[in-house]
């Protein structure tokens, strides 16, 4: 089991900074992990730069270091009871990148990866079908042999497309074009398994139980081989770095399907990695910590070593606020599973490409955030998850139906299950005809844009941006209905600063619902993920209302920037209901590698109090309590709803109910 609290210690050093390491001291570095209440460390072999820190025979050491540093820090972790994997820079190596040029990965204009050429400061991605994979084992061999490391985590590592000289010639042996984007892709599969494969051999030389995990930066959705790849999940989100507070639930709410351990990876810095002297509130890292568990992840928080050894104190402070919490929640979170009432079936998975976290897939980013801030219990999915336990499933805008897919949704509906579908999901593949019964005909894309949703209990016209799609032989009960806008905006037909106004002489149906289906004519999810307007919130949420038919396993009326998540503990016969809230706020934008990125932060708690909650399962409850405090909480049942009241939620509050 990989342990809650752990600590991703960067030591990314250039060889124009003096003194390496000459002020570590052994008592010093426990003391910080101490005060951090930290029991799992990620410390250096090699860095970025190409650097290692110990007497290697393999490569060039740290041209200002004078000791084994790594060993050091080793030893200093053993005898503490704290666990350290060692961290190898795998697809950067600036060193190897300015002695071997060929060895790095080419784009089809000769422009390199991450940074496009050496006149801009930054790293250089080596590619792993040169000379360099081998390098790079040895110094995994070298490692293991001398150091029999818990574990070995792989930094910069990527399935990434590739034209250099190799990579053209085999293609060019596989018969295929180098000019074809998807052949370049299958060499770039092709490469990537062959490394992961052959680490996975050089490790287990050594030891059988020695911890992998390759680090690309996102955890691809629908590609489980790639997952699987590893012994374990670390989840890189750095809410201030441009990642923003709603990545983690995405990412944690998919892998949380794959039966694998995971953590979630935060920062202690102000904006994202490679930042000295910055730091967070400590009430970020005890919501950000509080968020790792509610969604069934460890811990792991991100700092950087400064290059004279010594272990900055205040940040292990702060990290200490955080992780104190976290060793006393640890009981109620062991083994435990996330209660799922709504799956998402992600745009990202069924897509199957080669996604980063900054790939942009809206519609999951809608799906996510309507549901995380409706309270919702939810989960995403691919098309390799079972679908039976799960209430409702959501198709977001872009899931087109394959015959395989077909004859699994009409298995899961006929068992009782409830479709969400939106936009062009649920046509068929290659056809614009919808695959399923939703009780309607799809008639196209409607021209004209925007469009306006009209509720029945209202009747005003409340725009949608995104494209919406006409209905026709409507069987289903139309839930709301559109009205388009007078004319498109062009040059010669505009009418005030935006868009034209809803043509009230007209309405035409939009949103239809059966038994088990709703279908929603826009792409509604995009429209949320982009702009988060109250009207696309609303038609997605009463959708949901009328699938899920009050069956909801808990609810609680927290603010919308509040979390509620569920989990099970099956061992210790009890669920537990995570609430969080905390105030975010924007504050400016920093550029990352010539991309300006905003920094959402968190400063201040704001407790909320007299917090009412709903929990309905199957078991019998006999005790109802918050977690650490063990302190009971009275609660009423009624018509198989347990209902209850917290006194005080302030940041992140557990709630246990244990059942016979």
């Amino acid at each position: 089991m990989i342990p809650f609290r752990q600590v991703h210690l960067d030591f990314h050093t250039s060889e124009c900074v003096p003194g390496i390491g000459e002020k570590f001291e052994k008592k010093q570095f426990q003391d910080a992990l101490k005060l951090g209440h930290v029991n799992s460390i990620t410390i250096f072999a090699k860095c970025h730069h190409g650097w290692s820190y110990y007497p290697s025979k393999v490569n060039a050491v740290h041209p200002n270091l004078k000791f084994d540093l790594l060993g050091e820090e080793l030893k200093a972790c053993k005898e503490i009871g704290v666990k350290s994997p060692v961290y190898l820079s795998a697809g950067f190596d600036e060193r190897m990148a300015r002695e071997h040029p060929e060895w790095l990965i080419r784009k089809m204009d000769e422009s390199l990866a991450d940074t496009r050429d050496f006149s801009v400061p930054g790293y250089h991605r080596m590619c792993y079908n040169t000379p360099y994979l081998e390098k790079l084992l040895s110094e995994i061999r070298e490692v293991m042999e001398n150091y029999h490391p818990q574990g070995i985590f792989l930094d910069i590592s990527a399935v990434t497309s590739c034209v250099c000289g190799k990579c053209r010639a085999d293609i060019a042996a596989r018969g295929k074009d180098y000019r074809d984007e998807d052949a370049v892709l299958e060499q770039a599969e092709i490469v990537y398994a062959n490394y992961v494969k052959r680490v996975e051999e050089e490790v287990r030389r050594y030891d059988p139980d020695c911890t992998i995990f390759h680090n690309g930066g996102h955890i691809t959705r629908g590609r489980r081989d790639l997952a699987y790849g590893n012994s374990h999940l670390e989840l890189e989100s750095l809410p201030t770095g441009g990642w923003g507070y709603d990545h983690f639930p995405m990412s944690a709410a998919y892998v949380m399907n794959l039966g694998m351990e995971y953590l979630g990876m935060t920062g202690k810095f102000h904006t994202t990695w490679g930042e000295f002297g910055g730091y967070k509130h400590p009430n970020a890292l005890r919501y950000e910590a509080g968020l790792s568990l509610a969604f069934g992840a460890k811990c792991s928080i991100g700092d950087q070593l400064h290059p004279n050894g010594r272990m900055n104190e205040k940040t292990y402070r702060i990290i200490g606020e955080a992780y104190g919490e976290v060793e006393e929640k640890e009981p109620w979170c062991r083994d435990a599973w996330n209660v799922c009432d709504v799956a998402v079936l992600s745009q990202e998975a069924v897509s199957l490409g080669t996604a980063t976290r900054d790939t942009v897939y809206e519609g999951d980013i809608g799906a996510n955030r309507v549901l995380l801030e409706g309270k919702y219990l939810y989960t995403f999915i691919d098309e390799q998850a079972g679908f039976d336990k799960y209430p409702v499933i959501i198709l977001p805008d872009t899931i087109r139906v394959s015959e395989k897919l077909k004859e699994r949704l009409e298995a899961y509906i006929s068992q009782g299950g409830k479709l969400l579908l939106s936009g062009k999901s649920g046509l068929k593949c290659g056809e614009d005809t919808f695959a399923l019964e939703v009780g309607a005909a799809f008639g196209g894309e409607n021209p004209k844009k925007p469009n306006y949703c009209v509720f029945p209990s209202e009747g005003e016209g409340e725009v949608i941006y995104e494209q919406n799609y006409r209905l026709g032989d409507v069987t289903g009960e139309v839930m709301v209905k559109a009205q388009d806008s007078y004319f498109n905006r062009d040059l010669l037909h505009f009418s005030s600063h935006q868009h034209t106004p809803n043509d009230e002489s007209c309405d035409y149906p939009a949103v239809v619902r059966t038994k088990n289906t709703v279908y929603i004519g826009w792409d509604i999810f995009t429209e949320y993920g982009k702009i988060g307007s109250l009207q696309a919130k609303r038609l997605i949420i009463e959708a949901l209302e009328y699938l899920l038919d009050g069956k909801h396993s808990a609810r609680a009326k927290l603010p919308d920037r509040g979390v509620l998540t569920l989990t099970k503990q099956e061992n210790e016969n009890r669920y537990i209901a995570h609430m969080l809230f905390a105030h975010t706020t924007m504050r400016g934008h920093f550029n990352l590698f010539g991309e300006e990125k905003q920094v959402e932060a968190i400063e201040d708690i704001v407790p909320l109090y007299q917090v009412e909650g709903s929990l309905r399962v199957a078991e019998k409850i006999k005790r109802v309590c918050l977690a650490p405090q063990m302190e009971e909480i009275p609660y009423e049942v009624k018509e198989g709803i347990l209902t209850y009241q917290v006194p005080r939620v302030e940041c992140h509050q557990m709630i246990v109910f244990e059942y016979e």
